[in-house]
């Protein structure tokens, strides 16, 4: 089977010489194997195309992918029209359980969850008729999904969902935290939610005013807070601290003793102590995606970390997505680029206090803490965004900055932003270096407002590194990312800091990404919104060991060398618990 996508967003024919139509074997010949539409857009017909792939080669923007699709996959669960993405199956809800899926991003998750929620009616790929439930209801006849389904269309089934994208939450409403979860509250268990996850100091404040991660916690409070039958959470970790996701993972783990939960999540640590079996999505992003039948967890996400799929014989990815397991020895032969000094800044209810220390030449200084315990003020008291109360930064030191909050307000492509940002960018080193790991080739002619929250990360990300700088800050670099690029990223910044000899400090609440990354650490600790230290730089086992006893896990590398967070009260956790060694790095046997 073959798929024709276009990519109407990098679809330009009045900018291009209409190479897809000029060069295609089959139009030669006179076919109308390749049109430009009513929409001004290129159409390809699937039934005449031979796979050629000119078409592909020669699009300068790359807007069009031709796949050749295994046999198996002939029957499609959804298509978003003529040339659009394409979703084989469905995740399977699980009574007692907790489903997780596990893909990158444009993959089709989120797809999945709306079919199963109720909001879209799959198709089957038939983008020429109206959507029918009783075609649906007969290709799922006889399947696990069958009853599920039929309730859906019969709409006798509640659903609860808490979106991937919460910063739309304010757009649709206007009033206070209050208002909008007192319309939630159908179990009688708000006020244990609003506890669990500490709304109570915010619920008089308007939505509008949320920083991410209360919107998060508020999404993810009103969700829980329903009477639903199902469950669908979709992203829960973006913005939240780590105390905050193993907070989320504890509730979401009491309610699945009760309801059935569908996850959708990037962080891996998270996924693998919160999921009782696991969807794999696989595909190319924005072109088709396949969701496999469950999985134990385990299994699942090794089996995704590899790129094959042993029971259908797929392999998926060309390459592994493995974890370095690096001796994080203490590196006292590093110069100092430059010592941060005692300092404190105090806003109305709110006091950091920073006791000084130094950054390294070429190292990766990871930071980890709550939220609102002061990680972002120090960043940007380090970047000269905020002055100190008392100490004085060394103003020498040339410093290259990416916010924790990102602003896509600029109708200006990518490309322009990024040619105004350096003199390099046409350089094989900024294309190898820069371009490639983030891949940001297909967004280059995409003007910044219309990028996803991923995509803008990754040309924040990419703006930050492309200038001339001593000390490069990234606050948050992981978030909207999947897991893939989660381990590109850390292995491209690991490099730069390398390659430059450039210090880097990364603020990030994903325990892997700072343990891939990182040399030494900087632990703040206090009382989130009312006071905060930083502690440090610790060498890694040392300040890991700190970090973790606190917030009560522990963490070891399996036999795979995957990094994992142990089961609270599990035979592992019991024992680093009882050795006090709360960060292990050696190699387990299991």
């Amino acid at each position: 089977m073959r798929i024709a996508v276009v990519h109407r967003d990098r679809c330009h024919p009045i900018k291009c010489g209409t190479e897809c139509i000029l060069y295609c074997p089959r139009v030669r010949t006179g076919d109308e194997t390749v049109i430009i539409g009513e929409d001004q857009k290129a159409a390809i017909s699937e039934e005449l195309c031979v796979g050629c792939g000119i078409c592909v080669k020669k699009c300068p923007f790359e807007a069009l992918d031709i796949v050749n699709l295994p046999e198996q996959l002939d029957q499609p669960t959804h298509r978003y029209g003529r040339n659009g993405f394409v979703l084989y199956g469905l995740p399977i809800p699980i009574e007692g359980k907790v489903t997780g899926i596990l893909g990158p991003n444009g993959i089709g998750k989120s797809t999945s969850v709306k079919i199963l929620s109720g909001t879209l009616v799959p198709n089957l790929g038939k983008t020429d008729a109206e959507a029918s439930w009783k075609d649906v209801l007969d290709l799922y006849q006889g399947t696990e999904l069958f009853d599920y389904l039929q309730m859906l269309s019969q709409k006798s089934v509640k659903v609860a969902v808490k979106p991937q994208y919460i910063d739309q939450i304010p757009k649709v409403f206007s009033g206070s935290v209050r208002d909008l979860l007192a319309t939630t509250d159908e179990r009688g268990k708000l006020d244990y939610y609003i506890d669990r996850l500490s709304l109570g100091p915010i619920l008089d404040r308007s939505i509008k005013t949320l920083s991410g991660g209360e919107l998060q916690r508020v999404a993810l409070t009103a969700s829980l807070a329903r009477d639903a039958d199902f469950y669908f959470l979709d992203e829960i970790t973006p913005y939240l601290d780590v105390y905050q996701r193993m907070a989320a993972a504890n509730l979401i783990r009491e309610l699945a003793a009760e309801r059935p939960v569908v996850i959708v999540e990037h962080d891996l640590a998270i996924l693998d102590m919160l999921a009782d079996t696991v969807h794999i999505a696989y595909g190319e992003p924005a072109v088709f995606g396949v969701i496999t039948h469950p999985k134990g967890v385990r299994v699942g996400i090794n089996q995704y970390l590899e790129g094959f799929l042993p029971e259908e014989n797929v392999r998926f990815r060309e390459y592994a997505v493995t974890f370095e397991a690096r001796a994080h020895a203490a590196d006292t032969d590093r110069e100092t680029l430059f010592a941060f000094p005692a300092m404190t800044k105090r806003f109305d209810q709110f006091l950091l206090t920073v006791d000084g220390g130094e950054i390294r030449n070429g190292e990766v200084l990871g930071v980890l803490g709550a939220n609102g315990i002061g990680k972002s003020t120090f960043a940007q008291l380090l970047a000269g965004v905020i002055e100190p109360d008392t100490g004085a930064m060394d103003t020498r030191v040339r410093i290259s900055y990416k916010p924790q909050y990102i602003k896509g307000d600029t109708d200006a492509t990518v490309e322009e932003v990024l040619r105004r940002t350096t003199a390099k960018f046409d350089t094989s080193y900024y294309q190898h270096e820069i371009l490639e790991p983030l891949s940001l080739s297909q967004l280059l002619q995409a003007p910044v407002n219309t990028l996803s929250g991923g995509e803008l990360q990754r040309v924040a990300i990419a703006i930050c590194l492309s200038r001339d700088a001593d000390l490069y800050i990234l606050d948050e670099p992981s978030a909207h990312l999947d897991v893939e690029q989660r381990v590109k990223i850390s292995r491209m910044i690991r490099k730069h800091a390398e390659g430059r000899d450039a210090s880097t400090l990364v603020i990030d609440h994903d325990i892997y990404v700072i343990d891939m990354i990182s040399d030494r650490i900087l632990v703040f600790e206090g009382e989130p919104g009312v006071h905060g230290t930083a502690a440090g730089p610790f060498d890694m086992a040392p300040g890991m060991n700190r970090f973790l006893k606190a917030l009560g896990i522990t963490f070891r590398r399996d036999k795979s060398g995957r990094p994992r967070i142990n089961k609270p009260g599990s035979f592992l956790d019991r024992e680093q618990v009882a050795a006090g060694e709360y960060y292990y790095a050696e190699v387990s046997k299991s």
